[in-house]
């Protein structure tokens, strides 16, 4: 993983103090809060209901034992005691006082973190697949690029103040587990006569107008890659809206000027940066790629696991995914306990996972898009003791991708956005669901609730997809269906009138059911719904 250098120490250190300085003008006094937000928003922090919440980013996911120690002991120190995994790989912290913040960015400084650019108009944390330089189906380990991005992104003098946040995701195979192309612009890492290149989709992204992003070049050389994206954002901070914030994406742009007309002006800037060689030399890049290079694994390890004891055998078989190194494997730990909160983790939890990590992963952990955390490189034969650990501390929920794997955004029990709670709709489905042979049976289904229609918890995204309202003052609750933020990318539909919280949670039952009588051989939830269409569902949920 990418280790800083003395520039980048000294980039995050000074703007820690910077910092510091703007918030003690708050506390006196001399700074406003209007004046102060846009300061605090460019390093991670907001105003929610009840307290300051700081979002930490861990670029494409990765980070190491010592950093998530680190986010364990704030967690003690500055908050609850736990943290909050996001869809954007990212950590929040819901109740942090202001005058602490300069305090907790200084420690993340201690061991190479920050919370710079995960908030504001500019480009955000640069998410990449969470099993990327392990999984056996990539065609390079796309998080080099992820990196070079993110260096060029921070403090980029033009892109500072776009008119809307920005969002990329960088991905090398054919399964995006990334949901890549409900980005700003999503980039696939691919191979093309011995030489590696990109295909980028741009305007894609959720929210109050989801859209699939569209595909606008099919090959740009990796060497040109920064280059052609400056161009596109170029175009984009041209044109894009600044007099309305809910038509300032990239994807209303797209869509006003026509797929056509922002790929032409997209090649015309591009053909003139051209001119400019902005492009890193090679050796810059390979700098950066060593930094990511296989750790040492052994060549001869045991490429079989003994799955005597039954209990650990369903949670291989649901948790554990093949690696490209034989006899590896990669191990998701699961954020997901029946009653829990999705993606909280515990300051004690978080302590298990970075030594875990240490013992059994080469000292690296990943956060995943659906809020959960990934040992990388595991041997095989250390997978039953790495389970009897998570068992002991309950981490060992076996449900990955299936109905209780649910993702959620905080909702209004903490967001000053949000029109309904999130959390206890999640939780209620979970319990209604906790039996594992029922989970099991239903097979792959992701579940995502967002409290409000900016869609955070990905509801756009969910093969079942459930979006908090505010109906005359009472929470209300849309039902979708259809979504996936997969390869087979689609937009989920609104099935009808919403619900109340319990009758929520019986309509998700009620098209579970609705899919176990209509699905054929091999079949998922979202297969069985492509297949039969909206209607059978709505007629068992409103007659």
């Amino acid at each position: 993983m990418y280790r800083y250098d003395q520039y980048d120490q000294n980039l995050v250190d000074t703007r820690v103090e910077e910092f510091r300085d703007q918030v003690e003008r708050r506390l006196s006094g001399a700074l406003t809060e209007d004046q102060f937000k846009p300061l605090r928003l460019m390093n991670g922090l907001y105003l929610q209901l009840h307290a300051y919440m700081l979002r930490v980013a861990i670029p494409y996911g990765t980070l190491d034992g010592r950093q998530m120690h680190m986010l364990a002991t704030i967690a003690r120190k500055y908050d609850r005691g736990y943290g909050h995994f996001t869809t954007r790989q990212n950590l929040q912290y819901n109740w942090i006082k202001l005058d602490d913040a300069p305090d907790i960015l200084a420690d993340l400084a201690t061991v190479e973190m920050h919370a710079i650019q995960t908030s504001g108009n500019c480009i955000r944390n640069i998410s990449s697949d969470q099993f990327a330089g392990a999984a056996a189906d990539e065609v390079t380990d796309p998080r080099p690029w992820a990196e070079l991005l993110r260096q060029w992104s921070s403090f980029h003098p033009e892109f500072t103040y776009l008119p809307r946040k920005f969002k990329f995701a960088v991905i090398a195979s054919d399964e995006d587990r990334a949901a890549m192309r409900l980005h700003d612009i999503g980039i696939q890492i691919v191979e093309r006569d011995g030489s590696f290149g990109a295909r980028i989709f741009a305007g894609g992204g959720m929210g109050r107008t989801p859209v699939i992003g569209k595909e606008i070049k099919d090959f740009v050389p990796v060497t040109n890659l920064l280059s052609y994206l400056e161009a596109c954002i170029r175009v984009y901070n041209r044109h894009g809206r600044r007099d309305n914030m809910y038509k300032a994406r990239i994807k209303i742009l797209i869509n006003a000027l026509g797929v056509e007309e922002y790929v032409r002006q997209v090649e015309a800037e591009y053909a003139a940066l051209d001119k400019q060689d902005i492009d890193p030399p090679l050796a810059e890049f390979e700098r950066i790629a060593a930094y990511f290079a296989p750790p040492a694994f052994e060549a001869d390890a045991p490429d079989t696991v003994d799955r005597s004891d039954p209990d650990f055998a369903l949670w291989l078989d649901q948790n554990v995914g093949q690696h490209k190194q034989p006899g590896y494997a990669m191990a998701t730990i699961s954020l997901k306990p029946v009653g829990g909160i999705p993606g909280d983790a515990s300051a004690d939890q978080m302590d298990l996972m970075a030594d875990l990590a240490e013992r059994y992963s080469f000292d690296e952990l990943r956060v995943t898009h659906a809020q959960n955390i990934v040992l990388p490189h595991v041997k095989k034969a250390d997978l039953y003791a790495l389970w009897q650990a998570l068992n002991q501390a309950g981490l060992a929920e076996a449900n990955l991708d299936l109905i209780s794997d649910i993702i959620a955004c905080p909702g209004l029990d903490y967001c000053s956005l949000a029109n309904a709670r999130s959390i206890p709709i999640a939780q209620k489905i979970a319990e209604r669901f906790a039996d594992a042979g029922r989970q099991r049976d239903l097979g792959e289904l992701k579940l995502k609730i967002s409290g409000c229609i900016n869609a955070c918890g990905h509801h756009h995204a969910g093969h079942i997809g459930i979006l908090g309202v505010d109906r005359k003052g009472t929470e209300n609750y849309q039902l979708l269906l259809g979504g996936s933020g997969a390869e087979d990318v689609s937009l989920a539909k609104i099935t009808g009138p919403g619900f109340d919280e319990a009758g929520i949670v019986d309509a998700v039952e009620t098209v579970t059911n609705v899919y176990l009588g209509a699905r054929e051989q091999g079949e998922r939830f979202v297969d069985t719904y492509r297949r039969v269409g909206m209607e059978p569902f709505k007629e068992a949920l409103y007659g």
